[in-house]
């Protein structure tokens, strides 16, 4: 998870190259904790959540202490969860590991839990094609990471070693 990944003047995320945004949900509300810049090491809101084939960006309708969005790429993203509750909104929870700066101690970060909460609906496209590309992304970085012997270290790179065939869900979708 990195926090304030760059927007566009309107608000919606740059993309990186290769990237390609697939869906936007309105009217949803994120939480994540262990963020460090956040008073009592939490941020929540409500905002637009946009799926591509690399990461989930939740955008904040408004900046809570400096904290604009923040980005969970799908390799990072484990233990995720579909919940249907009876009285409460459908939402999508799990982990994400912290993107770790470049020479910082792995050891020193810990997951994030996250929550996103769909107010307005919307699950029915949203999560089967996020399902769909994390299982790409997920049976991709199997291929490159076959020799490894930890399949629950994060990779080092957030990046997917091959983009997620998102033209073939779109079809489906």
């Amino acid at each position: 998870m990195a926090l304030n990944p760059q927007l566009y003047d309107n608000g919606t995320p740059v993309p990186f190259v290769d990237e390609l945004f697939v869906l936007r949900r309105d009217a949803v509300n994120f939480e994540v904790d262990k963020v460090a810049e956040a008073p009592g090491s939490k941020v929540s809101g409500r905002g637009a959540a946009y799926l591509s084939n690399y990461r989930i960006v939740c955008v904040l309708d408004k900046p809570v202490d400096n904290v604009q969005a923040f980005d969970m790429p799908l390799v990072y993203i484990h233990e995720e969860k579909f919940n249907q509750p009876i009285f409460f909104c459908n939402n999508l929870a799990g982990k994400v590991h912290p993107v770790i700066p470049e020479g910082a101690n792995r050891a020193l970060y810990s997951p994030h839990s996250f929550k996103i909460n769909f107010k307005e609906g919307g699950t029915g496209t949203f999560i089967p094609l996020f399902m769909n590309l994390i299982k790409s992304v997920r049976a991709a970085q199997r291929m490159v990471d076959e020799p490894q012997s930890q399949p629950s270290a994060p990779p080092i790179d957030p990046m997917p070693a091959a983009p997620a065939p998102v033209d073939e869900m779109m079809r489906h979708a």
